[in-house]
């Protein structure tokens, strides 16, 4: 409950207020029956004025009891919906701290579920706590003290009634609580499957899954369609059985009284009051019954919410930190190990770049090398070793820098829907036009971006879906550039385009951003080979860097790389592609 008392904290008045208006509405259910049990006294003989009064007085009650739940439900409801806003903002918030690692460790599908589906849960338990906290303990002590003065001869009744509704309770609440979690796991699978799905969709019809994929998620449907069959199976059992306790209660109660009518007519209007207040018992019970099976399910959401707003984010940033002096980098026997692995990615790996520099890195698939990148960019921070960045230790610049001063490309790029100067801007808040035509042009994006009706209002589908995969990635490599970073890393961020438009974009780099240190990672030795520096990765070690010709006579790795390549470069010569289409 830690979770609610925040909110119980900001919104006081709301809840305070709520629960007076609940107090009203018990009082005036309280009141009514024994205003009942006097009119139906006074009709036995024949008091036309204490019945027209009493009754003015029941129907007054009535209209302030309807208007106090009005009241409460419209209050009730404004304030859940504020506080499942703020849950929905406190969890994205929180999920912007988290590292990478975090961020796997609970999977995207995941963390869209306790967004949305857990948060919508919370908010329900808010609404059951404004309507029902304090109506049930308050009606159910209520009722029990005034059905006891009432008859109190019949107090045992009254027991068996309890005893029976808390058993019902009990089971029904015993058998829900694991159902729930178990819903809640199925639509994180569902939702999993879904999201695979249409992500993939050009690689479910190229391999003709269809079929496969629709016998996949509904596996998990009805999986999911089961727990909630057997949910209502357990209300359609809860209810009735309610409904059958306090029926049979009634009948019985008539039954045990019915010749004391003849003896003390007055008792009839007891009766009534009794069983009035006896089925307010079971009702507080019934009711109370229901919403702790309701709230079992809101509990597990909760629960789930404040693991994700419990949990620690790996990786700390300064705010009060200093910024990079250059876009120098040292790496000091550096090694990384991903969680839950055994062997080391990146094995004792030391080298240096000075500011201005223009470094490639090279490897087998596998080598390390996209590990090195986010390293670099302080994705993940390292097992061990130590990272100088612009001479100062990587955890101590301030979260500002990373921003301003560390730019990454990577080969995925990832635009989101907007227009193109919205996508520039996440690169520099306030880029002008001026600065956004500088970085389009370095990344031959100015091409197409003129041939838009609107260039750089143009729009821009959720992850760039109008775009081919070369314009998305020369988009990303504008983004990158145009806040003049003091390090720009590209992981493999040209391999979708052709090899004349690369070559601009590499010769632009170069041009153009002669004092930001560049960090070109990269399958193809071609992209790298005018660097001031390479450096050549093999499992997870560095095992040679210097420059192409140099490697090429020191390095049996690099020379095997490029020996393959200039292969098929050179069969690739002999038969050019000319569509001028990009993959």
């Amino acid at each position: 409950m830690d979770l609610f008392l925040v909110y119980i904290k900001k919104y006081k008045g709301a809840f305070i207020g709520s629960f007076l208006l609940v107090g009203i509405t018990v009082v005036t259910m309280l009141i009514q029956p024994n205003i009942l049990s006097l009119i139906i006294n006074s009709i036995v003989v024949s008091d036309t004025s204490t019945i027209r009064y009493y009754g003015m007085v029941l129907i007054g009650l009535a209209l302030l009891g309807l208007v106090a739940g009005i009241l409460n439900t419209v209050l009730a409801s404004k304030v859940s919906q504020r506080i499942g806003s703020d849950i929905r903002e406190s969890i994205f918030s929180k999920v912007q701290t988290f590292s990478y690692s975090n961020i796997e460790k609970f999977s995207a599908s995941n963390l869209v579920i306790r967004l949305t589906n857990d948060s919508q849960q919370a908010q329900n338990l808010v609404v059951i706590i404004l309507m029902s906290l304090m109506r049930i303990p308050l009606m159910f002590i209520g009722s029990l003290i005034l059905a006891i003065m009432t008859m109190p001869q019949l107090w045992w009744v009254i027991l068996l009634v309890l005893v029976l509704v808390i058993l019902v309770v009990m089971v029904s609440f015993g058998m829900m609580g694991p159902k729930f979690a178990k819903i809640q796991h199925y639509l994180e699978n569902i939702n999993a499957i879904a999201k695979e799905n249409f992500m993939g969709m050009r690689v479910v019809k190229s391999f003709v899954q269809e079929d496969a994929e629709i016998k996949k998620f509904n596996t998990e449907g009805e999986k999911l369609t089961h727990e909630i069959i057997v949910v209502g199976y357990i209300f359609s059992f809860m209810i009735p059985t309610f409904f059958l306790i306090m029926d049979g209660m009634s009948a019985f109660v008539i039954f045990m009284i019915g010749n004391m009518t003849e003896i003390d007519p007055a008792v009839i209007g007891s009766t009534v009051k009794f069983i009035s207040y006896l089925v307010m018992v079971m009702m507080s019970l019934m009711i109370g019954g229901m919403m702790v099976s309701f709230a079992s399910r809101a509990f597990v959401s909760v629960s789930r919410i404040n693991e994700v707003l419990n949990t620690k984010a790996d990786m700390t940033f300064n705010e009060e930190g200093p910024h990079l002096d250059n876009g120098s980098i040292s790496f000091d026997n550096v090694s990384f190990t991903y969680l839950g692995q055994d062997k080391p990615t990146l094995q004792d790996i030391s080298f240096t770049i000075n500011h201005g520099e223009t470094i490639g890195v090279v490897g087998a698939t596998g080598s390390g090398k996209s590990t090195l990148v986010q390293l670099m960019a302080r994705i993940y921070d390292p097992s061990s070793g130590d990272i100088i960045v612009g001479n100062h230790p990587f955890p101590t610049i301030s979260k500002s820098s990373y921003h301003q001063d560390i730019s990454l490309v990577l080969q995925r790029p990832v635009l989101f829907s907007g227009t193109i100067a919205d996508t520039l801007r996440q690169g520099k808040a306030d880029a002008t036009l001026e600065e956004m035509v500088r970085a389009a042009e370095i990344a031959q994006a100015l091409e197409f971006i003129e041939k838009e009706a609107s260039q750089f209002e143009a729009t821009v589908y959720q992850r760039g879906a109008n775009f081919s995969g070369g314009q998305k990635q020369r988009l990303s490599i504008a983004r990158g550039l145009i806040g003049n970073p003091k390090i720009l890393i590209l992981d493999d961020s040209t391999s979708a385009l052709d090899a004349h438009s690369e070559k601009l974009v590499r010769e632009g780099l170069i041009e153009k951003l002669t004092e930001t240190t560049q960090v070109i990672i990269s399958q193809k030795i071609s992209s790298i080979v005018h660097a001031d520096n390479i450096l050549v990765l093999d499992e997870g070690r560095l095992v040679a860097q210097g420059k192409h010709h140099d490697l090429i006579q020191n390095s049996d790795v690099y020379r095997e790389i490029f020996e393959t390549q200039k292969g098929r470069d050179d069969h690739a010569d002999q038969h050019p592609n000319n569509d001028g289409k990009e993959f």
